[in-house]
């Protein structure tokens, strides 16, 4: 089975979530509780299919990494980058979750204090993924 279309596929989920994020803070922003709450769930789920989607293109190329054949300071940048993403993309999965749990069970104290952190991160790790998405896919130049 031929799984190459899932690099595009993951980082359309990832910009869905990004506005999806975005349009649940101006929700809450505005009042909208039910409004901002179906966003951050439909948020969940879509990184959840990201992350299926992920590991499926993951396993079907042996957990291979794709090299990022520049160099120099687009390479450091690069790293950088990756490297800033990696850790905190581990991290929104449970973020996120107690996020919900706290959202749905009333704990709205909780649920604020930890959302004024953990949404810029799950911000900042949907935007990286498209990034890298596109310096792995899109911009990547050829190998030396």
């Amino acid at each position: 089975m031929d799984f190459s279309i899932l690099p595009a596929v993951n980082a359309a989920l990832n910009a869905t979530a990004i506005v999806l994020l975005a349009s649940g803070r101006i929700a809450i922003r505005r009042g909208a509780e039910t409004l901002h709450r179906r966003l951050m769930i439909t948020a969940f789920a879509v990184s959840t299919l990201f992350l299926l989607s992920y590991v499926v293109h993951k396993a079907s190329r042996g957990f291979e990494n794709t090299t990022y054949h520049a160099v120099g300071l687009a390479k450091t940048l690069y790293l950088v980058i990756l490297a800033t993403h990696v850790p905190l993309a581990a991290a929104v999965p449970v973020l996120a979750l107690l996020l919900i749990r706290w959202g749905l069970t009333g704990q709205r104290e909780r649920h604020r204090r930890l959302a004024r952190w953990a949404w810029p991160v799950w911000m900042y790790v949907g935007v990286t993924g498209v990034v890298i998405y596109l310096l792995l896919y899109r911009f990547n130049p050829p190998a030396a």
